[in-house]
């Protein structure tokens, strides 16, 4: 799951960078508004986290401008202003949830999957690829009974191609979800990670292809399709 986070708090930013990178998630940061409007312009982004004290502007006026322009990327609120009126106000902006500071990592975390797999239409469906499967809820990915070992990079670029198995995921998309937007990882470096997880799904019953001129996709050497 790629994130962009809008946190101007540098010890607070710093705190959730690195548990967002433990956790497996790809994470872009913006401190104000002005970079979060270049990101959003140039990411794509699963869950966006959004501080309503901003140096330059106030979140709910990003917040407005985003759905404005018809943006429907779920949106959570991260803030120490955590009245009622706030959130009230901050819901019919266009929010999808609301926590307040301070707040536990576990919960934060919960709440933007569950963000996430309402955006896919799928909230408490596994997902799966013939004997691939990744439970609600979960980060975890089982190959049969074989728990994966996977790196944060790795498991981010499967989580894109289970959710689309069966669909060629564009090369372009696949490593902006994998890759942060200032990362130095050049173009080609998305296949190395690919290349690593062809390697721990050898043996197993699905793999990833190349589609040419398409870009990857995960399949099942029996032709099953993802489930929900």
């Amino acid at each position: 799951m790629r994130l962009l986070l809008v946190e101007d708090e540098a010890e607070m930013a710093s705190w959730l960078l690195r548990a967002f990178k433990q956790s497996g998630y790809v994470t872009d940061h913006a401190p104000d508004a002005a970079m979060a409007a270049s990101l959003l312009a140039s990411g794509d982004h699963d869950v966006i986290v959004l501080d309503l004290q901003l140096p330059d502007r106030h979140g709910l006026s990003v917040l407005a401008d985003l759905r404005a322009a018809g943006n429907r990327t779920p949106v959570l609120i991260l803030t120490a202003q955590g009245s009622v009126k706030d959130r009230v106000k901050g819901l019919n902006t266009g929010a999808d949830d609301f926590l307040s500071k301070p707040f536990a990592i576990e919960e934060l975390e919960a709440r933007l999957e569950a963000l996430a797999r309402r955006a896919r239409g799928s909230p408490h469906a596994a997902l799966r690829c013939g004997s691939l499967s990744r439970a609600h809820g979960s980060r975890a990915f089982m190959l049969g009974d074989t728990l994966l070992q996977l790196t944060p990079r790795e498991s981010a670029a499967l989580a894109v191609l289970l959710t689309r198995a069966g669909s060629p995921v564009e090369k372009s998309q696949l490593s902006a979800k994998v890759f942060p937007a200032d990362s130095d990882a050049g173009p080609d470096a998305i296949e190395l990670v690919l290349h690593r997880l062809r390697r721990k799904l050898s043996g197993g019953d699905v793999r990833i292809v190349t589609v040419r001129g398409l870009g990857y996709m995960l399949e099942s050497t029996g032709h099953d399709a993802a489930g929900d």
